[in-house]
Order: C-alpha cells, then sequence, then structure tokens
C-alpha cells in the first residue's frame, strides 16, 4: 500500500511528488504564484458564496502561509 503524502502547495493528497496535478504546469513544475493564487481563491469563493473577493484573498493568503511552497513567498508574507 502507498503511503499518501500532501502537495507542498495546496495540501491536497497525492500518491507521489510534491505537488498535485492541479498546482502543476505542463512540464510538471510548480506554477507561479499568481497563477495558483488566482485559482486558490476562485475555490475558497466557489466553496463559500457568500465570501466576498477581497475576504477569499484573504482566506487564502493564510491559508498559503502554511503551505511549504509558499510560507516564505513575499506576497503572502504577514505585514
Amino acid at each position: 500500500m502507498k503511503h499518501s503524502n500532501h502537495c507542498e502547495s495546496c495540501g491536497m493528497s497525492i500518491n507521489d511528488g510534491t505537488y498535485c496535478q492541479y498546482c502543476t504546469d505542463g512540464d510538471g513544475k510548480l506554477q507561479a504564484f499568481n497563477e495558483r493564487f488566482e485559482r486558490m481563491v476562485q475555490w475558497v469563493m466557489k466553496e463559500n458564496k457568500d465570501l466576498s473577493r477581497g475576504g477569499a484573498e484573504n482566506t487564502t493568503k493564510e491559508y498559503m502561509r502554511t503551505m511549504p511552497a509558499w510560507q516564505n513567498h513575499p506576497d503572502i508574507r504577514e505585514t
């Protein structure tokens, strides 16, 4: 039985590797921060229909700060 890991970008369960299929480009490399951030914001808004765009951005930034791929990224550092 394979041990399940988690994507270091979004936290999704994966069987192997560092990033899931949703966080990588066609070459298997991590997507650019802006692209990944926007996609994650859209997902948060879809899951929380009452949340404003600004609220979704804040929620996404808070979550991304906990992910190894993004925790030191300058666009999400706490000010």
